[in-house]
Order: structure tokens, then C-alpha cells, then sequence
């Protein structure tokens, strides 16, 4: 696993130890990043959202590719030892907040905080059903340009609506596809 392009392109990145994350393949991954580079998602000043993080890779990608802030969630302290020593070997660790919380935790928080998000990326583990109900609690996260984008098991589409989202996009890589939402108005195409 490693860095496709950008500020810390080519660097290697840890993985978790276990079995409990399922990092992103590096074809899925670069796919994501050409399509979010053609939509302008990845832009100086992008804040990103990073959830079930797992090795920070996502984020870190983005980081390196432009974004301005990361905050990544995951719960795991597997995960939580592998994204924080990737930040620190890709040098991006003071454009990242760590929260190590459970993702409904911290999307509580965040909501708190009024916290928005240009960029939100969520990974988590296909058979627990979670994508809908996460992405509902996202979307008054989420800021009126901005884009959603769930990983999931190709064979299970996630609703074309969720909250006040809908899906502009469903790209599928084998086992995986990639969903990509917007709030209503965005005008992306």
C-alpha cells in the first residue's frame, strides 16, 4: 500500500495488524482520485472527512494531493496506531485531526462543533450495513459543494437518495463499488 501521487507520492504506508480493516486496493484508489481531481475536490483549502479511516491512505491521498485538513475517525486501535505513524512518515500529520472514537461519536461531535466538510469519504466494513445510516448522519456535515463518497459491496447499491443527498455516480471494481453523492443544488454533473 502506498501513496499514489502528490506531495508524498511513492511513500509506502502501514497497514493495520489483523484482520479487522480492509484497506482500499490501489486500482480503486487511484480510480477515486482521478474522479475526484475531475470534479476540483481536492483543491487548496478542501477539508476532508475521513471515517472508518482504518491506515489514514484515503486521507492521506488526499492530503498529498492538495486538501487542506483531514479528520480522520476510526475506533480501532490497530488502525489508530498504523494512521498515525503514516502521517507522521508522509509528514501530513499537522493537517490531520485524529478522533479515536466510534464513527457515530464522532459525527456527534462534529455536528456539536458545526463542523463542514468539502470531502467525505467513508470505508466501512460492508457486512455491518452501515453506508445508509452514516451517510444520513453526514449530510448536515457536509458543505453545499461538497461530495460524499461511500465504498461498498458492488452487489448491494446504496439508495440513490440519502438525506438531503443524491447520487450523481456508481462506479464498480470487482467487489466494490464507489458512490458518489451531493447535496441538492450542487450542480456537479
Amino acid at each position: 500500500m502506498r501513496v499514489i501521487s502528490g506531495t508524498a507520492g511513492g511513500l509506502k504506508l502501514t497497514s493495520p495488524t489483523g484482520t479487522g480493516t480492509r484497506p482500499t486496493a490501489d486500482r480503486v484508489k487511484e480510480a477515486l482520485f482521478n474522479i475526484l481531481q475531475s470534479h476540483e475536490m481536492l483543491t487548496s483549502g478542501v477539508r476532508v472527512l475521513d471515517l472508518f479511516a482504518g491506515s489514514g491512505a484515503l486521507a492521506i491521498e488526499a492530503l498529498s494531493r492538495g486538501a487542506a485538513h483531514a479528520t480522520l475517525v476510526d475506533k480501532s486501535r490497530p488502525a489508530l496506531d498504523a494512521l498515525r505513524k503514516n502521517l507522521l512518515h508522509t509528514k501530513l500529520a499537522d493537517q490531520a485531526t485524529v478522533l479515536p472514537l466510534d464513527v457515530f461519536q464522532a459525527l456527534d461531535q462534529l455536528t456539536r462543533q458545526c463542523a463542514r466538510f468539502d470531502l467525505v469519504l467513508l470505508d466501512p466494513p460492508y457486512a455491518l450495513g452501515l453506508q445508509a445510516k452514516v451517510l444520513e448522519r453526514i449530510t448536515p456535515l457536509l458543505s453545499a459543494k461538497g461530495m460524499m463518497v461511500a465504498e461498498a459491496a458492488s452487489r448491494e447499491p446504496l439508495p440513490e437518495r440519502v438525506g438531503r443527498c443524491w447520487r450523481i455516480d456508481r462506479r464498480v471494481y470487482g467487489d466494490t463499488a464507489l458512490e458518489f453523492f451531493v447535496p441538492e443544488g450542487n450542480d456537479a454533473p
